[in-house]
């Protein structure tokens, strides 16, 4: 769009003046361009300036005091407007100010981005890319150069949004953050169970809705954070970083309700990704609805459709824990049962082994005892007197085995195989 500062009339008065007096002083100069803007409609921008503003005769603009007119004049005429065109040469000041230029086929225009607007940037253009710039056109003072101020730049179509959250995915996946394998588990029955996430959202009172429903013996722990605008992405790592050092969940929900693609992009930030990596229990993502998707859903260890699926996911239905509790309960009397019967039949099988090898060890026993009791029986003394032998045994019952163990007129005992005779010497024997 063009804005005439002049009519055609005006303009065709100002060239035959030029042409006839070129030398024509700031002062004609600035009343030919009242006149000229009086002429198209009273309170045309920058009359009043360009006439307060003008240097006596004879006296020729400093470069300082046209350029300020000159933005003066631009700034009061011409709206915001956006501006399509490719990025080149973006630069990031270490102040956060951004420049770069917009170029097409046949002209560049020079921007600048202050640090305020740049922070909302998801990321840098990258170079050609085609961006939408809303910005106001002005002149910088110190090098006489019209560029645009702009306060919003958007890549066309998904663009910036796009790129940044392509940039860092690749960053996380080169780094092993996003891989499925380092993805843990939940634990079956938590009892305290940490959130990150609004103290005053829906997603809290869904929460704590579905959680209060279904597991009532569990406990919630806060970590209260802002989930959207500048800032946000800091106080959810912070928020993350609090429970985790607290060590008081085994489980943890981050997350928040619906919203904008802007409202969610706290939850695509690197410092988010990286603490919720940095847990140590698991985590579930809980961003937004089920179409929506952020870095946060590809790091945590499960990501769940909407804040009350993740509420749903951490804890058992009470109902269903009771009726499998009640499964368990009947599947083991069944199992003790079976147990029993089996060590029954074990046990009467042993049982029957065990009688069985006791008979035959008494068995053995025997035949070992009778075969010892006949060589004994063999080499008993009463054996040899049963063929027909006697023993004399003396009064103390020692056996007299020579003749000279007999005295006159003593007595001795004749010891035979079925009893005993008492004798007497009547003569001792003499050799």
């Amino acid at each position: 769009m063009t804005w005439d500062l002049f009519s055609a009339a005006a303009a065709e008065r100002e060239a035959a003046a030029r042409r006839a007096r070129p030398a024509v002083d700031n002062e004609a100069l600035a009343r030919a361009v009242a006149a000229a803007q009086a002429e198209r409609g009273a309170g045309a921008p920058g009359a009043t300036a360009w006439l307060a503003a003008a240097p006596a005769r004879g006296e020729g603009w400093s470069v300082s005091a046209l350029n300020a007119l000159a933005r003066e004049v631009v700034e009061g005429v011409l709206p915001p407007v956006w501006v399509v065109g490719e990025v080149t040469n973006f630069t990031r000041a270490r102040s956060g100010h951004c420049y770069f230029s917009l170029r097409d086929r046949s002209a560049q225009l020079r921007c600048v981005m202050w640090r305020d607007e740049a922070r909302r940037l998801p990321t840098a253009p990258a170079e050609g890319m085609e961006v939408r710039a809303l910005g106001r056109l002005t002149i910088y003072e110190a090098r006489g150069e019209f560029q645009l101020v702009v306060s919003e730049l958007e890549g066309r179509g998904e663009g910036l949004w796009k790129l940044a959250f392509e940039r860092l995915r690749a960053q996380l996946d080169a780094e092993g953050l996003t891989a499925p394998e380092r993805k843990r588990a939940l634990p079956r029955c938590p009892a305290r169970i940490g959130v990150v996430t609004s103290a005053d959202g829906a997603a809290l009172r869904d929460i704590v809705s579905v959680i209060g429903r279904r597991a009532p013996w569990a406990e919630l722990v806060l970590s209260g954070c802002r989930v959207q605008g500048d800032g946000a992405a800091a106080e959810i790592a912070a928020a993350i970083g609090r429970l985790s050092a607290a060590g008081l969940v085994e489980v943890l929900i981050v997350g928040r309700g619906g919203g904008s693609r802007e409202d969610l992009w706290a939850f695509n930030d690197e410092a988010v990704a990286r603490a919720i990596c940095a847990s140590p229990v698991p985590v579930v993502s809980a961003v937004g609805h089920e179409t929506d998707f952020t870095i946060t859903d590809l790091v945590a260890d499960l990501r769940a459709p909407t804040p009350s699926a993740a509420a749903e996911a951490v804890v058992p239905d009470a109902a269903a824990l009771r009726r499998e509790l009640l499964g368990y309960g009947q599947r083991m009397g069944l199992a003790m049962q079976q147990a029993l019967a089996g060590a029954r039949a074990e046990h009467a099988d042993a049982s029957a082994v065990l009688a069985g090898a006791l008979q035959r060890g008494l068995r053995a026993r025997r035949e070992r005892l009778a075969a010892a009791a006949a060589r004994l029986q063999a080499l008993s003394p009463l054996a040899v007197l049963a063929r027909g032998y006697a023993v004399a045994l003396g009064a103390d019952g020692a056996v007299l085995r020579r003749p000279a163990d007999f005295g006159a007129r003593m007595p001795f005992t004749l010891r035979l195989a079925d009893g005993s005779v008492p004798c007497r010497v009547e003569e001792a024997f003499e050799a």
